[in-house]
């Protein structure tokens, strides 16, 4: 069984699609392209009758959906659906999650939040997940990296498949997410005299035989858009 990304072309660098129930990383610069992709990714979960959960904690609920509502891929329809699940931990309602999770102190917020968070999508039979961004985690695991290897290893062992954001400039500085994850996906971009050339590569995907080349990745109006058979060289 395949779990389709719903980023049209992206499915075939991936025999199909993501193996379910796994932790997957989407890494790049800022503008490359990874929130429109998870925001594909909770759609077309919707779209199956899937239930989705979007954490995140720089942007409300209204604004996630008034900037992907510039597509036409229906994420403002879709996630007015009972079946979607929006959390903003700098918001209320994640203030009460933490404060919840805060018995004793930021190591037991920490593990309570875990604990929280993957006993919610466990209990809710949660399908897809995202999680932005790593800089959001950072806030929480900033005494060390045994805690954040701690989460992620809790987040792979949930039934939800996971799409975690990272912030990354650099595509040759490794992070702990990285060798976690079930799979890793870099997105680049680089500004020419013609204009931004934008590319996806599948670096990391257990389970399945991937395509490993930079592919052509482009912003339409109605959605992002990969072409497997285009090459990109940077």
């Amino acid at each position: 069984m395949r779990i389709p990304s719903g980023v049209s072309g992206f499915d075939h660098l991936i025999q199909g699609g993501f193996l379910p129930g796994r932790l997957y990383v989407l890494s790049g610069p800022p503008g490359s392209g990874k929130t429109t992709f998870t925001a594909q990714f909770i759609a077309e979960g919707l779209r199956n009758g899937e239930d989705c959960l979007y954490v995140t904690m720089h942007e409300s609920r209204d604004e996630l959906i008034d900037d992907m509502s510039n597509y036409d891929f229906g994420f403002e329809t879709l996630t007015g659906s009972e079946q979607f699940r929006f959390v903003n931990l700098a918001g209320q309602q994640g203030q009460r999650l933490l404060n919840q999770s805060s018995g004793g102190g930021m190591a037991s917020s920490v593990q309570g939040l875990t604990d929280k968070l993957v006993g919610f999508v466990n209990s809710r039979d949660i399908d897809r997940l995202v999680i932005d961004s790593t800089m959001l985690l950072e806030l929480f695991f900033a005494d060390g990296d045994e805690k954040m290897t701690r989460f992620l290893t809790a987040l792979k062992s949930s039934d939800a498949t996971t799409l975690l954001i990272s912030e990354m400039t650099d595509p040759s500085a490794y992070a702990d997410e990285h060798f976690l994850a079930h799979g890793v996906v870099f997105f680049h971009n680089y500004l020419e005299a013609t204009g931004m050339t934008r590319g996806i590569q599948v670096v990391k995907m257990r389970g399945t035989d991937i395509d490993c080349d930079i592919r052509s990745l482009r912003f339409e109006d109605e959605s992002l858009v990969v072409d497997p058979t285009s090459r990109v060289d940077f």
